[in-house]
């Protein structure tokens, strides 16, 4: 017998810690190699930690809500032979105690505590579901595409809080927030007392990066958008009954935001240090709220689909959201962000930008308003977008130009122009 280590892995290109939210193992416990010992938070998504080795567990180091860095202990796991044996032999441990047959009847009916989690929370049944694990295991794959197939009874809890933060860049110089000297903020009787968990730190952390590193200027255009509505409301509901999904305004903003990049490339960049990054491809971060909840999971390649394709793309992810099935993928690589403000009455707002990125839009309500047109009142739709911009990348000219171009492109959308298939 020995021991070895499990340590903390990258779970993504720029992630150099992850908080561990929750164990799935205590000590004692027998696991065999791959079955997730951990459910550990990053800045980006909920990931599980495998295990590098079949054993039983001996000690848990870090505890829950630790954050430790990428490579660092997290436990400790009794194995037989070395680690090339085990990785040889995988069956070697099967004499251990409490290990079950391998025969494919039993490998199919043990389940990983994450398993046995979401099952239990959405109200599967396993015996109902077909395994692609090894012997026909049930793996969390398996349980997650039953929860997305709409077989569950029930919308998971306790999702994982996204803001916008996409970190998919580094600048050259490490960043450190600031040292603030202030007094300790105390609880006053009757108060509530809210632990900050790992994933709110982090979230605290970028948010406070984003501000106190880039510096951040406004701008704000109203736009005439009487021709989108028209169009979208004559759509809405043979599209809804041919598609099966909604045709949203958001997928027509989107549109124009990816057809405006488009124009202007410097929207699409990023700082990084002594350069400039200009991105190629257009990925548009969008915020998807679940009730008390907010995920910022990407489209990729927007200006290379039709409004039909944004849509789908805009119903998949929020799909995955009710069901906290994003992936680490969903929630990489977006370039440029557009928040859908609008969806929670609000009609004008400054967003903080979605770091490394250079921009962010927020697209208000769409409110009916006075408006004159050849000098008579109008009642017309109008909708505000404000834009929040990088300064050290961007500057009025550049930004303006690029606003009045989303502009014109919304206020002249009809059929001919902007078809949905």
């Amino acid at each position: 017998m020995t021991v070895q280590r499990i340590n903390m892995p990258q779970l993504g290109e720029s992630v150099t810690e992850g908080t561990v939210s929750t164990w799935l193992v205590k000590p004692g416990d027998y696991i065999e190699k791959y079955d997730p010992i951990a459910e550990v938070m990053t800045d980006k998504v909920n990931a599980e930690v495998p295990s590098s080795y079949s054993g039983v567990i001996q000690d848990l180091v870090a505890e829950e809500g630790q954050t430790i860095e990428v490579g660092q202990l997290m436990c400790y796991i009794e194995v037989e032979g070395t680690q090339t044996e085990q990785a040889a032999q995988p069956e070697t441990a099967s004499a251990q105690k409490n290990e079950p047959s391998s025969a494919s009847s039993d490998m199919k009916q043990r389940y990983s505590p994450v398993v046995m989690r979401l099952a239990q929370e959405n109200q599967i049944d396993l015996n109902t579901v077909n395994g692609t694990g090894k012997g026909g295991r049930i793996t969390r794959k398996d349980i997650e595409k039953v929860i997305a197939d709409g077989a569950s009874n029930k919308e998971v809890s306790n999702p994982v809080k996204e803001e916008p933060t996409n970190q998919s860049e580094q600048s050259d110089e490490e960043f450190t927030p600031p040292i603030i000297r202030r007094k300790q903020v105390e609880a006053n009787p009757g108060d509530k007392e809210i632990p900050v968990t790992g994933l709110r730190r982090t979230i605290a952390q970028n948010m406070v990066r984003s501000k106190t590193e880039i510096p951040h200027a406004w701008m704000m255009i109203e736009v005439d958008v009487t021709n989108l509505v028209a169009y979208r409301n004559a759509e809405k509901d043979r599209f809804r009954e041919n598609e099966g999904y909604n045709l949203s305004y958001f997928a027509f903003f989107l549109n124009a935001v990816a057809k405006a990049l488009k124009k202007f490339p410097e929207l699409n960049s990023c700082w990084a240090g002594e350069k400039i990054i200009q991105r190629n491809d257009i990925n548009l971060s969008i915020a998807v709220a679940h009730e008390h909840e907010l995920y910022v999971p990407v489209i990729k390649n927007v200006d290379e689909k039709s409004i039909k394709g944004i849509a789908k793309e805009i119903a998949q992810l929020s799909q995955k959201a009710r069901t906290n099935t994003l992936t680490q993928e969903d929630m990489e690589g977006g370039t440029f962000t557009v928040n859908n403000t609008g969806s929670f009455g609000s009609v004008e707002s400054m967003g903080v930008i979605n770091y490394p990125q250079s921009a962010i839009l927020q697209v208000e309500s769409i409110v009916k308003r006075p408006v004159i047109i050849d000098d008579m009142f109008a009642a017309r739709d109008m909708v505000n977008l404000c834009l929040s911009l990088d300064h050290r990348v961007l500057d009025g000219v550049i930004c303006g130009a690029f606003m009045s171009h989303v502009k014109a492109i919304l206020e002249n959308i009809s059929s001919d122009t902007t078809p949905i298939y």
